[in-house]
């Protein structure tokens, strides 16, 4: 289903489940709403879950190019909530823009799942940071020079399945590259946090349960992410999912299942 939002920007988006209680899903970048059809249906928890497309990816229409576009998906999320608060959950990018709304609008959201936030500002400072800019350089030099593909390749190695570029499918790299400039896009929230989501006293008002899921084999930049957003929630779970990489709701979706519906279970 397609729907108009946000300034007319349209937006596709898909159900999964049923029942009384509603959920709301965003994907990773470079992703769709489909990547969570897995881990989905292992869930246990009676729940309606709408998974849309970010703008510019899947069926939804392209960004604009000048929108900041990690509020942008904030604001399509907002939108698609309505009125009645929903169980908010987010993958890498997703769930950034998750964690925006949910400070914002924490009226609307009953409980919060993060899958491997890249609130990379989170962990500025730290040796971690400092590495994953470093592992980094390749895609921003590919990126750079105007080279799609090799800007994809770059970044999959080290934010994809771990199947190797030349494994996958040559219409899914062709999806990649025609959206690779999308990762950019997300820098201004990403990595300065535009928002605000570190300033002072704001994390230790979230006042909702939230589960923070990481994979045992993430770049460490990720844990010290989780870590420093955990120590300031109030009612916060922080679980790894062992073996698992950046992309655990396609590799290890029934682990992955089992702890949403244990942060289902907390409200």
């Amino acid at each position: 289903m397609a729907r108009d939002v946000v300034q007319s920007t349209q937006i596709f988006q898909v159900r999964y489940g049923a029942g009384a209680r509603r959920g709301l899903a965003l994907h990773c970048s470079l992703a769709h709403s489909g990547a969570w059809k897995g881990c989905f249906a292992a869930l246990e928890e009676p729940i309606a879950i709408d998974a849309f497309d970010l703008p510019g990816h899947g069926k939804s229409s392209d960004w604009d190019g000048r929108s900041d576009y990690v509020a942008l998906c904030r604001s399509v999320a907002e939108e698609l909530i309505g009125e009645e608060p929903v169980d908010l959950i987010g993958h890498s990018g997703g769930a950034v823009a998750a964690l925006q709304l949910a400070l914002d609008r924490p009226d609307l959201v009953r409980t919060l799942t993060l899958i491997e936030p890249v609130l990379f500002a989170a962990a500025r400072g730290t040796p971690e940071f400092d590495a994953w800019a470093e592992a980094m350089s390749p895609y921003v030099t590919a990126l750079a020079k105007g080279a799609r593909m090799e800007a994809a390749e770059s970044f999959t190695r080290i934010w994809g399945t771990g199947t190797a570029w030349e494994e996958i499918e040559p219409r899914t790299r062709a999806y990649m590259a025609d959206r690779i400039h999308l990762i950019a896009a997300g820098d201004p929230g990403l990595i300065e946090d535009n928002f605000g989501i570190l300033a002072e006293g704001r994390l230790e008002m979230l006042d909702l349960p939230v589960m923070i899921i990481v994979g045992g084999d993430s770049p460490p930049v990720i844990g010290a992410i989780a870590e420093a957003i955990a120590a300031r929630l109030p009612d916060v779970g922080l679980a790894e999912v062992p073996g698992a990489g950046h992309m655990l709701p396609i590799t290890h979706p029934v682990q992955v299942a089992g702890l949403i519906d244990i942060n289902l279970s907390r409200d």
